[in-house]
Parts: C-alpha cells; sequence; structure tokens
C-alpha cells in the first residue's frame, strides 16, 4: 500500500516510493483474514490537505490481482478547539454517513479500542474498526414498526441518534450524543458534531447511562453529577468515545469457471490479467422502444471491449467516446420464450463482461414491464384497430403505436430503492376457454383485455 498525492499527474509524483505501508494480516473468524495498516505518518511540514491510499493485491504465485484507490482523506492535524458551525461542512457530520468510533485511554496508542461487531453483539476490538452508519433520529416520535423514523441535517450534540452496522444489521438503541469534555459530558451544548472530537452516547431515556468498553466488553456505565456545575455529568475513561467519519469502497468481479458470460457455455478464458481499472456505472438513458430501443451508460473505466449483459443475454454493445457504452435493448423473449406471456414486470441484472470472460456485477437491473390495459366497455365486443391513449406505469400519457410491434415497454431502475412497476393488466373471473385464448391473443400483439363476467 502506498500514499498518492490527490489531483493525478499535475499535483506531484506518487508517493508510494518515499512511505510504503506495510499491511498486518490478521486472522478473522470463519478462516477469512484482513490485512490491517497502522504505520501511516504525515509530517507537519508535508503542505498536502488530501491524498489518497493505494492498495496492490497479488496471489502468492506473483501473479497481480490489481491496484484499488481510496477515496479522499483528508489530513486533520487535531481536533478543532473552537466553537463548530454548519459553515466549515467538511468538518461537520451529516446525518446517514459512516463513522467509526474509538477509545483511547490517557493517549496511549497501544490501549486503542474500536467500536465493532462480532458474534451477534457489539464489542471493544483492538484489531478491527466498525464502520457505523450514524442516523439523526426524529424527536419524540414513535419508532416505525421494525425500525425508527430518520432525518436529515447534520448531527448535534443533544440529538438523538441511531448506530447501525451496514454489514450484520446490528444497532445500537436510540442514543443521545452528548460533547466531552475533561472527562465530563456536557449537557446544554448543541454545536455540531465535528472530527475528531470526543463524545459520549446516553441511552436516551435512561437515567445516566452511557456507552462504554470494559476491556472488550460494551456495557453501561453510570455516570454521576458534577457537584460544581449541574450541566455536567461526571464518565469513567471507557465511556469516552472519539468520532471520526470513515468511507468503504468495495469492489465486486467474478473470474468465470469456464464461461464466456453469465449465461454459461464456452470455452475456458485464458490466464486474466489485474482486474482494474474496474468500470462503474453512474448513469444510464433509455431512448427508443420496441424493437429498437437502446441503453446508454456513462461511468468510469467504460473501455472499448466490455460487452453489457442483460440477465443471461449478451447485448450488442458499442464504445462511445470518452466515456460511455451504447447496447441494444434484447427482446424480453431472449430470455426465455415463455417470458413474452408474462404479466408481470421482469427484472434482470445488468452485468459488465471483458472480452476475456471477467465478469463486473452492476448495482444495475433492467425491468420489462408489459404494457397497461385499458377498459372495454364488455367482453364479447373489442377493436385491434387503433387503440386509446394508455396511462403507462411511468406516469404520463403517451399513444401506443398501431404497428403494435413489441408487447413490452422497458424501464430501467437502480436497485438501490427504485421499486419495480406493477402491471397495470387485470383479467376476469372464470375459466372461458375462448375468453382465455382472446386474452393470449391481444398478449401477444401487446395489448391486454380487460374481461367483465
Amino acid at each position: 500500500m502506498g500514499i498518492l498525492q490527490e489531483g493525478g499527474a499535475a499535483a506531484g509524483p506518487r508517493c508510494e516510493e518515499a512511505q510504503r505501508i506495510p499491511l498486518q494480516q490478521q486472522q478473522q473468524h470463519a478462516g477469512m483474514s484482513f490485512g490491517c495498516a497502522k504505520t501511516l505518518f504525515v509530517s507537519d511540514q508535508d503542505k498536502r490537505k488530501h491524498f489518497r491510499l493505494e492498495l496492490t493485491l497479488g496471489l502468492v504465485d506473483g501473479q497481480e490481482i490489481g491496484s484499488f484507490l481510496s477515496r479522499t482523506i483528508k489530513v486533520i492535524s487535531k481536533p478543532s478547539k473552537k466553537k463548530q458551525s454548519i459553515k466549515n461542512a467538511e468538518l461537520c457530520i451529516p446525518s446517514g454517513s459512516r463513522v467509526a468510533l474509538f477509545n483511547r485511554l490517557r493517549s496511549q496508542t497501544v490501549s486503542t479500542r474500536y467500536l465493532h461487531t462480532q458474534g451477534g453483539g457489539f464489542v471493544a476490538s483492538g484489531q478491527q474498526w466498525g464502520a457505523f452508519t450514524l442516523h439523526l433520529a426524529v424527536e419524540d416520535s414513535r419508532p416505525m414498526q421494525g425500525g425508527f423514523s430518520l432525518r436529515d441535517g447534520f448531527v448535534r450534540y443533544g440529538a438523538s441518534v441511531r448506530l447501525v452496522c451496514p454489514e450484520s444489521g446490528l444497532a445500537l438503541p436510540t442514543m443521545v450524543i452528548r460533547k466531552v469534555e475533561k472527562q465530563s459530558a456536557l449537557l446544554a451544548v448543541d454545536e455540531p458534531v465535528s472530527q475528531l472530537h470526543k463524545c459520549a452516547l446516553l441511552v436516551k431515556g435512561s437515567a445516566s447511562a452511557y456507552l462504554c468498553l470494559s476491556n472488550d466488553r460494551i456495557v453501561l456505565y453510570r455516570a454521576s453529577p458534577c457537584a460544581r456545575d449541574p450541566a455536567r455529568e461526571l464518565l469513567g475513561d471507557g465511556a469516552c468515545w472519539t468520532i471520526i467519519g470513515t468511507e468503504r469502497v468495495e469492489h465486486n468481479f467474478l473470474q468465470p469457471a469456464g464461461a464466456a458470460g453469465p449465461g454459461g457455455g464456452g470455452p475456458l478464458p485464458p490466464q486474466l490479467g489485474p482486474v482494474t481499472p474496474i468500470p462503474s456505472i453512474t448513469g444510464l438513458e433509455l431512448h427508443g422502444g420496441g424493437d429498437v430501443a437502446t441503453l446508454e451508460l456513462t461511468g468510469e473505466h467504460l473501455e472499448p471491449g466490455l460487452k453489457v449483459w442483460f440477465g443471461a443475454v449478451e447485448a450488442e454493445t458499442l464504445y462511445r467516446p470518452p466515456r460511455g457504452l451504447l447496447c441494444a435493448v434484447p427482446d424480453v423473449s431472449a430470455h426465455g420464450g415463455e417470458w413474452r406471456w408474462a404479466l408481470q414486470p421482469t427484472r434482470v441484472p445488468l452485468t459488465l463482461a471483458r472480452p476475456d470472460g471477467l465478469l463486473y456485477p452492476t448495482a444495475y437491473s433492467f425491468c420489462y414491464t408489459p404494457e397497461p390495459a385499458w377498459a372495454l366497455p364488455a367482453a364479447s365486443s373489442f377493436d385491434c384497430g387503433s387503440p386509446p391513449t394508455a396511462e403507462p406505469a411511468l406516469g404520463h400519457a403517451s399513444t401506443l403505436p398501431p404497428s403494435l410491434s413489441s408487447s413490452f415497454s422497458s424501464l430501467f431502475a437502480s436497485s438501490g430503492g427504485l421499486g419495480v412497476v406493477e402491471a397495470a393488466a387485470a383479467s376476469g373471473g372464470g375459466g372461458d376457454t375462448i375468453l382465455s385464448s382472446i386474452h393470449q391473443e391481444f398478449t401477444r400483439c401487446g395489448l391486454h383485455l380487460l374481461a367483465q363476467s
């Protein structure tokens, strides 16, 4: 691992020759291992304010896996003692961001313990730090069923917060975050929480019960009131935590086992080169519809030779400089003959594939959505001529083309939270054979018959 100066080649030379950071390999549960770097040092004479880490991975036999870059890291020499405000947003912590909490007794590095999750509970680990999502909880509100109500904004002292581990799903109860000064919790401070500040976490609704560590265990510490100042509560060493923002970079790639693509089949791929740079998608745009629908992908490291796969179907892909791909949307029948008669939306994942067969799963999927139906006056009277104006699932009016060349309209959606579009078709009751055959024929033509009993 090495340090890279932020700003690229124009900002200065690479610095991994000057400072290489060794990784200490540690054993983890279930036979897994992880690397931990603890010797990063930035001198006072170094004028850099931001930098990134470059991690180079390789196999034991010497084959290089690739070089991976971290997100931008800001250099903070020491926590600010000034009263914070939201004007200095770079040091503030917004709701929904990831943070790490650690405890250090009497500023001794060897005594550092990190809040972490292990074995279905919270622990104080001396080896691993956990990245928790810090949420602002809605004040004086009943929690939602199976969760809690959230709100946006910067985290301030005195606010109700929830700490959630995104990997294990474990969450602490609703806590009130307090500023710590000289081993005392300040009850009347409401300024924004800043990076590297010392803080304490009070269990909301409790009688001064604070989150605390005892060796490797997480316990509750009962604070005592301050006789000289009623706006303070006296804390123990284990109840004082330092908070810092964290970033997580995750890359997914799959080495095919004798397959040329997600659909399988094909010869064994040749010796694979480094998996980096890993392509990423930042935007999708759908053009046209029916048999001539195309999907445009924009992002980073989208290079010539990459192919787009819709599930197990390879799409014809063209490179569009400087950083884009254009592919033809496969017909839904390519995923299986029976899919053409589907009345429900059909979702398939989007995958990028290199010419050597290396696969890059993405966070996006493509949804084939049946055309919505319109009501007919009676089951026995229908017209296959020009159909009326339909209200599509996207929420805007359009007129279906008279040719009815396609049975499906296409909609792309990110798997990060866009819901599945439900089909607007409705079917009548009964098992009448004639109505069933009519409905099947209308479905083949891109229509949906709304039968009435």
